[in-house]
């Protein structure tokens, strides 16, 4: 069987060799044999082993296993498979032949189909060609469409241009009736005014190219704006004059004029010449309506100032008792009121700042008599007010801003400040009253606020040159105080006591009033110029108080005077202020002074001991204590039997010395509290082991007990 298998498997070998050469290149025509080389198995030099190797291989065929296991014959099994290809081979020639008439029928179709497909390629080509032939004719039509475009908008805009200028250059009936015949405050006049200096306009521009047609129309254009120049011309003319008529309130044309500004703006382009007459027949009549008007309102408003007004000797140093010569004016009756402000500050709030300003007729009526500062604020607020409306409506109506509207604007209120200036200037030479020019200071620094909110530039310079009459003045004024204080003698001024004196009283209302205006717009100038006559006031004093020959009165004139100048500056400056922070510490060191004077006479002893006693104390020789003994012992016993008659003496000393309660009280605090503490101090001198053993201790009054007896002589108030 093994032999036999080789033997099929060499066969089948062979067979598969020969079918291999078949197909690569045995076929019909072919006589070359093929030439395999080392594949060649029928050579001589074939390899058994590499046969062994193709026959194994086989052996490992799964059919071939299969038929090996059931102990086929091979060589018969081979010829069953041929025989069964055969029978396979003529069954399907058989359904070949059965389906030969569909086949040919397919055929058939198919041939059809081709046709078919042939036909409908010939169609799509001829498709092809047509929509060819439709592109091309397409990109002539776009071609021809867009220069058809080309050619019509260039037709449109030159048919808008011919427009424009046809339209430019025709003058319409209408045009040609309102501004022959309408009326200048009629409506239709100025929509024809403004049409009329459109076509004025266009006619130039178009002249200027060379445009030959304006020719035609431009003899009827200067015939129509000469006509409107002259009714123009009459009806503003007419309005400048109308200011001109008395009790006439020229706001109201002028407001009136500001509907009509474009006629003022058609002459400036039009008819120069024509404007500027306008222009300078405006300044000329408005020049003069405002000089009359300040003039005569400056001169009534001076009537209703008070007939009292300080003089060059009013000052704060001048003595009350003075006597002047017998052809002199008589003084103040109260040089104090010069010093105080009073309600006068109120002449700077908000409200009062930009009230309706005074009317002095009504005020004479009623026999009002104001301050400088209040008729300077009614003066100088309808100045400003006047002179803001009049700066907006020069910019708004001639058409001007920047240089051209300032120079303009003082063209009109020139002459009236100027006449404002003198005036002041005159007043400020004899006027000495530095509260009053120091509120006029502070009035023009808010009007100048006002003004630049309003944006009105045109009053920057004046309100310089008002401040710099103003400063100096007031610089003037306040440097003569100082020098009046500082020349004062004391020996002058008649008799003395310790009550807070005049002078100090004049500085305090004086300091307070100008601390608490400058507050609300500070300057440094005005707080040195203070200092100065701070430090004069201080020395004036020391001066008066060495006049008291015993340094309690000194002490007690000094407390006065800083408590009352402190209280009087506390009213109305803030307490941070420098001058409120340099008089509360001297209050407060001239105030420990008296306390230690007013408590040397009846406790002196005392004193004296326990500062002496703490001093050996703290120097380690608290040995040296035991010899004073008696010493102690005395004023243990003086201090018990004669505190209570001492402290009932010394506060009714300090209330009748006193101008001010609650200082006295606070002086009688100090005292007390100053008391309690050197006897408690006086206590622990007493507890060292020197003294111990003293047996007047015993005698010693409790400090808790001294505490609220002390309590009952504090004064309340």
């Amino acid at each position: 069987m093994a032999a036999a298998a080789r033997d099929l498997v060499l066969r089948s070998g062979a067979s598969d060799m020969e079918e291999e050469e078949g197909s690569l290149g045995g076929g019909p025509g072919l006589q070359e044999p093929l030439q395999l080389g080392e594949l060649d198995i029928t050579s001589d030099e074939f390899i058994l082993d590499e046969v062994d190797v193709h026959i194994q291989a086989n052996l490992e065929d799964e059919l071939v296993k299969e038929a090996l296991k059931t102990g086929v014959d091979l060589r018969h099994y081979s010829k069953q498979v041929e025989l069964e290809l055969q029978q396979i081979e003529q069954k399907s020639i058989r359904d070949y032949i059965q389906e030969s008439e569909n086949i040919a029928s397919l055929h058939n179709q198919i041939t059809a189909c081709d046709a078919v497909l042939e036909r409908m390629e010939q169609m799509l080509g001829a498709f092809q060609s047509d929509l060819s032939s439709i592109s091309s004719e397409i990109r002539t039509l776009q071609e021809q469409s867009g220069a058809m475009n080309i050619r019509l908008r260039n037709r449109q805009a030159v048919r808008g241009k011919l427009g424009e200028l046809v339209d430019g250059l025709v003058v319409p009936s209408a045009l040609v009736t309102a501004i022959l015949e309408a009326p200048v405050t009629e409506p239709r006049f100025l929509e024809q005014l403004q049409e009329l200096d459109a076509k004025a306009a266009a006619v130039r521009e178009q002249e200027a190219r060379g445009t030959a047609a304006c020719a035609d129309v431009r003899g009827v254009l200067d015939r129509l704006r000469v006509k409107a120049v002259t009714k123009i011309r009459e009806f503003i003319l007419q309005k400048i004059y109308s200011f001109r008529k008395p009790m006439t309130n020229y706001q109201i044309p002028q407001t009136a004029l500001l509907k009509y500004r474009f006629f003022y703006q058609f002459l400036l382009g039009n008819e120069r010449a024509t404007a500027k007459e306008i222009r300078d027949e405006y300044v000329e009549t408005l020049s003069k309506i405002y000089l009359s008007y300040y003039r005569s309102y400056l001169g009534r408003l001076m009537k209703v100032q008070y007939e009292e007004v300080a003089e060059k000797d009013d000052l704060m140093g001048m003595e009350d008792t003075a006597k002047k010569g017998f052809f002199s004016k008589p003084s103040l009756r109260s040089r104090n009121t010069i010093f105080t402000l009073g309600t006068r500050g109120s002449v700077i709030s908000p409200t009062e700042l930009e009230a309706p300003i005074l009317v002095p007729h009504t005020a004479q009526r009623g026999e009002q008599r104001y301050p400088f500062e209040a008729l300077f604020r009614s003066q100088h607020y309808a100045l400003l007010d006047n002179s803001c409306r009049e700066y907006l409506f020069i910019c708004e109506f001639f058409v001007v801003s920047g240089p051209a509207a300032h120079d303009l604007f003082h063209a009109v209120m020139g002459r009236t400040l100027s006449m404002t200036l003198k005036h002041l200037e005159s007043y400020l030479t004899d006027c000495y009253d530095a509260i009053a020019v120091f509120l006029c200071i502070h009035i023009v620094l808010r009007f100048r606020n006002i003004a630049a909110k309003r944006d009105v530039p045109a009053l920057d310079r004046y309100w310089e040159q008002v401040l710099a009459l103003l400063w100096p003045q007031f610089e003037l004024i306040l440097e003569m105080n100082v020098q009046s204080v500082r020349s004062t003698d004391p020996q002058r001024l008649g008799g003395l006591d310790t009550r807070p004196h005049y002078i100090t009283r004049r500085y305090a209302e004086f300091s307070s009033a100008l601390v608490s205006i400058n507050q609300t717009i500070p300057n440094e100038r005005t707080m040195q110029l203070l200092g100065q006559l701070q430090v004069e006031v201080e020395n004036f004093v020391l001066r008066v108080a060495a006049e008291f020959s015993s340094r309690k009165e000194q002490l007690v004139f000094l407390i006065n005077n800083y408590d009352m100048m402190l209280g009087v500056l506390m009213e109305r400056a803030a307490d941070d202020s420098k001058e409120v922070e340099s008089f509360q510490q001297l209050l407060n060191a001239r105030t420990q002074e008296f306390i230690e004077e007013l408590l040397s006479p009846p406790f002196g002893g005392l004193v004296a001991f326990v500062k002496e006693a703490e001093a050996l104390i703290e120097r380690g020789q608290a040995e040296r204590l035991r010899g004073e003994e008696a010493r102690v012992t005395q004023l243990i016993r003086g201090f018990g039997s004669s505190w209570k008659s001492s402290v009932e003496s010394l506060s009714q000393d300090v209330m009748r010395s006193f101008t001010n309660f609650r200082n006295g009280t606070s002086i009688i605090q100090g005292a007390l509290t100053q008391l309690i503490q050197l006897y408690h101090r006086f206590h622990r001198v007493l507890s060292q082991p020197q003294l111990r053993a003293l047996p007047a201790r015993a005698e010693l009054i409790n400090i808790h007990h001294l505490m609220v007896e002390l309590k009952k002589h504090k004064p309340n108030f």
